[in-house]
């Protein structure tokens, strides 16, 4: 326990000052329903925790509905976690919200909710800022003109941070690496996850849908320790994704 501490606290200090080493996951949950059919919050904080990330972004969020019996799902692995926890609706549903959010070990400067466009069904985007960086999430839809569209207002958002903090964007972006959305999001961002590796479905993975992403600008001060999908193939209809970058 003293270790993990002591981890802890310099994994702290290396986000404070100078070169910065952060750990990044994206986790599209399904509602905290694994593909056994059960809800289970403990199983998914654990898969969180054994990879020790500093932020998680993180899809497909109940908030106080019937479906999920009232629970605010990204409250409960916040608990589990000990981690703060950010949410942003993107639609009203079954009595509560459904959205996604931000789970971070820092208390930011700011967070910022946006609308994206979604024939099916509403999306969102939220932002969430700190001293040193900027950490996105965001579900995007299952339109193809949908998913362009809010890529143009990713975009815009992100560069008014351009020149003054990284920004990062990780998500479930409902699109495979060949697609016109990832060859234009490459335009201003350069993809740090292993597109080569899928992620959904989670019990044998097929399609690469989810990613971590940077503004182009801010790679030079990074450099990429380890990327990798986590092989988790119950806990959700999605495997996680994650990213470890080091400050240069």
């Amino acid at each position: 326990m003293k270790r993990y501490f002591l981890l802890t606290v310099l994994c702290f200090t290396c986000l404070i000052v100078g070169a910065q080493t952060v750990r990044m996951m994206s986790y599209n949950i399904h509602n905290g329903v694994g593909m056994d059919k059960v809800r289970d919050y403990d199983r998914l904080a654990k898969v969180i925790l054994q990879m020790h990330p500093n932020f998680v972004a993180i899809q497909e969020l109940d908030s106080v509905t019937h479906r999920s019996n009232g629970d605010d799902v990204l409250g409960e692995l916040a608990k589990r976690t000990k981690m703060r926890a950010f949410y942003a609706p993107a639609i009203d549903y079954d009595g509560g919200k459904y959205g996604i959010g931000v789970l971070a070990k820092k208390k930011p400067v700011a967070v910022y909710k946006h609308a994206l466009p979604g024939k099916e069904e509403q999306r969102a985007l939220i932002v969430v800022e700190f001293k040193k960086m900027v950490f996105c999430c965001t579900h995007l839809s299952l339109t193809k003109e949908d998913r362009l569209a809010s890529l143009k207002i990713i975009q815009d958002i992100a560069s008014q941070f351009k020149g003054k903090k990284p920004v990062f964007v990780a998500g479930d972006f409902n699109d495979s690496p060949n697609s016109p959305l990832l060859e234009a999001a490459q335009n201003d961002f350069h993809v740090l996850t292993d597109m080569t590796q899928p992620t959904f479905p989670a019990p044998s993975p097929k399609e690469t849908i989810d990613y971590i992403i940077v503004q182009k600008d801010s790679l030079k001060d990074f450099q990429v320790k380890e990327a990798i999908v986590v092989n988790e193939p119950v806990a959700s209809d999605h495997r996680p994704v994650f990213v470890k970058v080091k400050g240069r």
